[in-house]
């Protein structure tokens, strides 16, 4: 008779490759799933009873940004409360390292503001970086991408420059350096400084760098208003000459005069996935998106970092030359969008205006919406944060049920209570489930697996996760299908899920009866390359 550690019992399981729900226990030994079948005869550590509940792989959330709030909060708790066993962070052409003279007083803009204040850096290569995360106790396994804009700001800095032959080497010679430490890939952020100042040959040269090792490139393209089509394209075509596997991060398209778009896009990514092409996207399921305030400027202030834009801004002839540009282009440029679509999310120097719109802050301040945008970026030091509401419902329903989107929070692990951060931080998973599963029967509560599993690890190349099977990894999310819910909203972000009653990861339960345990069996994850 076997003894295991864990027997789960009587629940239904949905082993994350699509398939329908089976009944079946589960015998747990270690970190890895033992059996499944009736184990009625054996004996256990822990024993669970699932009856009535459904039992699945562990939700792994393929676009995060706690690359430094992992740091500061290790227990992930508003991740481990929505069932999420593994977060992918580097995401949007940030990651913390690697780190030079060039680029290190500007690690903490390239990085969400996410704890960097209250965690010392003890790295300066990729490999340290990873040997930091790897000593790290922590509630959630990591898997890390390394960031395009920081492989580049570690060598030419955060001016628009284009390298060299010898200063693209010396970024090739930082990249490999990551791949061979265990990144999964590279991520791209292309809206952001100094990503965006890369070109063609560029992104061309660092992707095929990528694709050598079998990693993914993930992008947050150029546009995602009016020129959405276009910077697809342009992703598609590096994808199509280097072999690198494609990931197009947070789907969407933003502004009303580009609604419709997101779903032109979709039909570019199976056109070209059924041709051969390793193309898939990611997406959350929210109207709104939520970024750096900075990034509604055009990108001549933005150029050269936080220092360099606050100074601008403080300059009446930019801001003067910003007023008419803003009058031609609009807010966000090609994503059109109104002042009344923005709301602040954080403001470190202005807490009373968090949870405002640009508008409403005007009329608080008597100031005019633009000026209250330059205040605010001036005495924050660029650090302030938003939430644009700029998406279609239908449209972003129709992308969240696609079978080639993974499910993505493109959140980050956050101090319960500080500022108004969007809801996708604490109800990303358990919302697809009770809203495009239970209430709108969209897609199949199978389907809505496999995208938050085995989706996002056949992508990543986590071959022993996803999947509940005999010999993979003991990463597991039991939950009520009649009651899981996400009960986080912009005007009260601050609240954990429910219905999600256990967590196990890596074999070690982290959530029991719907509370934290406090344990922190989490692993730092390492592609492997052969």
């Amino acid at each position: 008779m076997t003894h295991f550690d864990i027997i789960i019992k009587g629940g239904y399981i949905i082993d994350g490759t699509g398939a329908p729900p089976f009944r079946s226990d589960i015998g747990i030994i270690n970190d890895t799933i033992w059996k499944l079948g009736d184990l009625s005869g054996h004996n256990a550590e822990i024993i669970i009873n699932a009856r009535g509940l459904y039992i699945t792989p562990g939700f792994i959330d393929i676009h995060n940004h706690s690359d430094m709030s992992i740091f500061s909060i290790p227990t992930a708790d508003n991740y481990i409360m929505q069932g999420v066993t593994t977060i992918v962070v580097g995401n949007c052409g940030s990651s913390p390292a690697p780190i030079t003279d060039k680029n290190k007083e500007f690690i903490k803009e390239l990085m969400w503001g996410s704890g960097i204040n209250d965690y010392s850096v003890k790295w300066d290569s990729f490999t340290s970086y990873l040997q930091e995360l790897d000593k790290l106790k922590k509630s959630v396994n990591v898997a890390v991408l390394v960031g395009h804009g920081t492989l580049r700001s570690a060598v030419l800095g955060f001016d628009n420059i284009k390298p060299s032959g010898k200063e693209l080497k010396e970024i090739s010679e930082l990249l490999n350096e990551s791949l061979k430490a265990g990144a999964f890939g590279m991520s791209l952020g292309l809206i952001y400084v100094p990503s965006m100042f890369a070109n063609h040959n560029e992104l061309t040269n660092l992707s095929k760098i990528v694709s050598k090792y079998g990693g993914i490139l993930a992008v947050h393209m150029r546009d995602e208003g009016a020129n959405l089509l276009d910077s697809i394209f342009e992703v598609i075509t590096i994808a199509r000459d280097t072999g690198v596997k494609l990931e197009i991060s947070h789907l969407k398209a933003v502004g009303k005069s580009n609604w419709g778009k997101a779903l032109l896009a979709l039909k570019v990514i199976e056109d070209y996935s059924s041709r051969g092409l390793d193309i898939s996207a990611d997406a959350y399921p929210y109207e709104a998106s939520s970024t750096f305030l900075s990034a509604i400027l055009p990108r001549w202030v933005r150029e050269g970092g936080s220092k360099e834009l606050v100074r601008r801004l403080k300059s009446n002839e930019v801001v003067s030359k910003l007023r008419e540009e803003l009058m031609k282009v609009g807010v966000m440029g090609s994503r059109r969008l109104d002042w009344d679509d923005i709301m602040i999310s954080s403001s470190p120097k202005h807490k009373d205006v968090e949870g405002l719109r640009i508008n409403e802050i005007a009329l608080k301040w008597g100031l005019e919406p633009i000026d209250v945008v330059i205040k605010l970026l001036i005495e924050d030091e660029g650090s302030t944060e938003m939430i644009a509401f700029g998406m279609n419902e239908h449209e972003v329903s129709k992308v969240i049920s696609h079978p080639l989107v993974a499910i993505g929070s493109d959140g980050l692990i956050r101090k319960f209570g500080e500022g108004r951060p969007h809801p996708r931080n604490y109800g990303t998973f358990p919302r697809v489930i009770a809203k495009y599963v239970r209430e709108l029967k969209l897609i199949s509560l199978s389907e809505a697996i496999r995208k938050m599993t085995s989706l996002p690890a056949r992508k990543l190349g986590l071959w022993n996760r996803g999947i509940i099977r005999p010999g993979f990894k003991a990463d597991i999310v039991i939950f009520n299908y009649d009651t899981i819910k996400d009960t986080s909203t912009y005007t009260s972000p601050h609240k954990y899920p429910i219905g999600i009653e256990y967590v196990i990861v890596n074999g070690v339960v982290v959530v029991d009866g719907g509370r934290h345990t406090g344990n922190m069996p989490g692993k730092l994850l390492r592609h492997l390359v052969y």
